[in-house]
C-alpha cells in the first residue's frame, strides 16, 4: 500500500536509504553505498509539507519511500528507494505514479529526477517506466544546482544523468 508518510516513518526511511545503497558496493560503487543516509530532520520537511510517500507492508511498516520537490516549477523526485529484500515487486514504479498523481493535481507538465545512466536499476529501469534523458544544456537552473551538489558529493565519479517524465500519462 502507498500512503503518506507519518512523523513515526522518518526513522525507518533513513534505514531504508542505508539498505538500498548496499547493492551499489556489489557493483563497486561503494561511495554511493556509503552516501550519507540523510537524518530523520532532513526527512520532516518532506513529510509536513505532503511530499512523502511510503510503500508498507502487510504490517503497515514502510519498504520503500519517495520524497518529491517542487524545482523551477516543476516535480522532482529526490528520492526514490526500495528495501532490496522488497524489490522486483513494483513498489518503485506504485511509488513514482504516485508522485506523478501528485504532479498532476498541482499543474505540473513533468516529473524529473537524477540517477545513474548504466545503473540496471537506475538509468535502464526509469527509462523503462517511460523517463528520457534531459539534454545537459536544458536542465533548468534548479537541475543545474542539484547536479552540482551531486557533484560536489563525489556523486558523478560513474555516468548520471536528468531523466523527465510526462507527468500525464497516456496509458
Amino acid at each position: 500500500m502507498i500512503r503518506l508518510a507519518r512523523p513515526d516513518d522518518l526513522p525507518a526511511l533513513v534505514d531504508i536509504e542505508r539498505s538500498a545503497g548496499e547493492p551499489f558496493r556489489a557493483i563497486g560503487m561503494a561511495l554511493v553505498a556509503d552516501d550519507d543516509p540523510g537524518t530523520v530532520e532532513d526527512l520532516a520537511p518532506y513529510q509536513e509539507d505532503g511530499r512523502a510517500w511510503v510503500s508498507t507492508d502487510a504490517d503497515d511498516r514502510p519498504v520503500g519511500y519517495l520524497l518529491a520537490e517542487v524545482v523551477d516549477g516543476h516535480a522532482h523526485i529526490e528520492q526514490v528507494s526500495v528495501r532490496p529484500t522488497h524489490g522486483r515487486r513494483g513498489l518503485g514504479r506504485q511509488l513514482i505514479e504516485t508522485a506523478r498523481e501528485w504532479a498532476l493535481a498541482r499543474g505540473f507538465d513533468t516529473v524529473s529526477l537524477t540517477t545513474y545512466a548504466e545503473v540496471p536499476w537506475n538509468g535502464p529501469y526509469y527509462a523503462r517506466l517511460g523517463f528520457e534523458v534531459l539534454a545537459p544544456d536544458r536542465l533548468t537552473p534548479g537541475l543545474r544546482e542539484i547536479r552540482a551538489r551531486e557533484a560536489a558529493k563525489g556523486l558523478d565519479a560513474w555516468p548520471r544523468v536528468t531523466m523527465v517524465l510526462p507527468a500525464r500519462s497516456d496509458t
